[in-house]
């Protein structure tokens, strides 16, 4: 008989981790555990992962429907992910977890899965004084990252101009992309103004540089900058294709960044790469901060697309307690070595 447990578990930060939204000392998650004996694995664990402050599903009904999916785990993945359309997070779990029973670790079978080949992605530089950022910045660069993402509108732009300057100058186009997340801190002027700059330092792109309910400014920066813009938060709260479409049509942005936990998982994923790829918009994906459980479900779904862009998922080592995972980032890449892979065992943990 299939059974389902919700778990709670609260990762913490190997330091203080600044973000637009505050400083991040831990995290809670949850985990769906889903028990089949029928099943090629016994035993399937999927993450969810809210992030408080910016998930959709950051509600106090969250728990709640998180037992309730518990409750009805017999009503199968198809169903259940129907009834959580305003829970994204849950959706993703639901996958994750409906995948491990059928797949075990490997939940595609792609080169990456198998332990024989890796993903490009990025070095991310977190909010902080002058110091600290330039700190993270040596550390990511001796790590031999070739793409590297940093804050811009956290501290002050002066600032953030002369250590983006003074990266440039270490470093041509053809040695570092550099990629900068604005989190919704600018007006249309003080983007447009921004654009010069990161022009001159061929920054690759902008991150959400509006906030998200100025579609109107964030369609005349998408025609107008020189710098490509790319829509993050913007997509979260849109659960249908409708709307999703819109979206796109409305702003027309050069490039999307897919957070599966915040859009409904693969399955949100899938079909907002099928719009933008219809209208000639690139993407990337990256994590929310899960733990490797998430953050391994979220990679290997991203091999299985054949993206050469860098991907944002060098997150596995920010916490002291993360879930034991077999990933290793080396040389500005994440894999998963076929000697390290193992299934997951949070007996200890839980």
């Amino acid at each position: 008989m299939m059974k389902a447990e919700v778990l709670s578990y609260t990762l913490d930060f190997k330091q203080p981790a600044g973000t637009s939204r505050g400083v991040l000392r831990s995290k809670q998650c949850f985990f769906l555990k889903i028990t089949d004996a029928s099943t090629p694995f016994p035993v399937g664990w999927g993450e969810v992962g809210v992030l408080r402050g910016l998930s959709m599903d950051d509600v106090p009904e969250l728990e709640g429907q998180l037992f309730w999916t518990a409750e009805h785990i017999h009503w199968g993945l198809d169903r259940l992910y129907a009834a959580n359309a305003q829970f994204p997070s849950v959706q993703f779990a639901l996958e994750q977890a409906f995948s491990h029973l059928h797949n075990g670790f490997q939940h595609f079978d792609t080169p990456y899965s198998l332990g024989q080949g890796s993903l490009p992605i990025n070095g991310l530089i977190w909010m902080g004084d002058e110091a600290f950022m330039l700190d993270q910045i040596s550390k990511r660069l001796a790590e031999g990252f070739t793409t590297l993402k940093m804050k811009v509108g956290a501290i002050d732009w002066a600032t953030e101009r002369e250590l983006l300057e003074g990266i440039r100058k270490s470093f041509s186009p053809d040695e570092l992309i550099l990629r900068v997340d604005a989190n919704g801190a600018f007006d249309v002027e003080q983007a447009l103004e921004v654009d010069k700059v990161l022009s001159d330092l061929a920054v690759h792109s902008i991150e959400q540089p509006l906030p998200v309910n100025d579609r109107e400014g964030l369609a005349v920066l998408a025609a107008k900058t020189k710098v490509p813009i790319a829509l993050d938060e913007s997509l979260i709260g849109l659960v249908d294709q409708e709307s999703r479409s819109k979206l796109l049509d409305d702003i027309k942005p050069p490039f999307i960044i897919l957070k599966p936990s915040f859009i409904g998982g693969w399955k949100g994923a899938d079909q907002w790469i099928a719009l933008a790829e219809e209208r000639g918009i690139g993407w990337w994906a990256t994590s929310a901060l899960e733990s490797n459980i998430g953050l391994n479900a979220i990679a290997q779904w991203a091999s299985t697309k054949g993206n050469k862009l860098p991907q944002g998922l060098g997150t596995g080592s920010l916490y002291t307690n993360n879930i034991p995972g077999p990933h290793v980032v080396s040389g500005g890449e994440i894999s998963i070595p076929g000697d390290l892979q193992q299934d997951w065992d949070l007996s200890a943990l839980l």
